[in-house]
């Protein structure tokens, strides 16, 4: 499973998901449960409307590619991009994703003991 962070209003579960990221880079961004925290915490600093999208790779009928981030993470992490929209059946769950108390986000304990 791979994560994607998206904007409450930007997704309507049952409809291909097609976020701006695909015309200004190419691909939709995702992360893996223990790198979500990474761009969320980077990206998305006091957000409150986020959900987290949870994409099951093998019913994603675009390609997934396992890259750099963009930019690229100073760890030398690497990323899942899907470089198509996310059709509605690759989209298992979606779990708002607030920050914590300390502003910081983290993996929602409802996905920590998924895969």
């Amino acid at each position: 499973m791979i994560l994607h962070i998206c904007f409450a209003g930007d997704w309507t579960p049952g409809v291909v998901y097609r976020p701006a990221s695909l015309d200004t880079v190419g691909f939709v961004h995702c992360s893996d449960p223990g790198t979500v925290h990474l761009p969320a915490n980077r990206l998305f600093a006091g957000r409150r409307d986020l959900v987290l999208l949870r994409l099951d790779a093998a019913r994603l009928r675009s390609p997934l590619r396992w890259e750099e981030g963009d930019p690229p993470d100073p760890s030398g992490i690497w990323f899942p991009h899907v470089y198509g929209p996310i059709d509605p059946e690759a989209v298992v769950s979606s779990h708002p994703f607030p920050p914590s108390a300390d502003g910081t986000f983290r993996l929602p304990a409802e996905l920590a003991n998924q895969s």
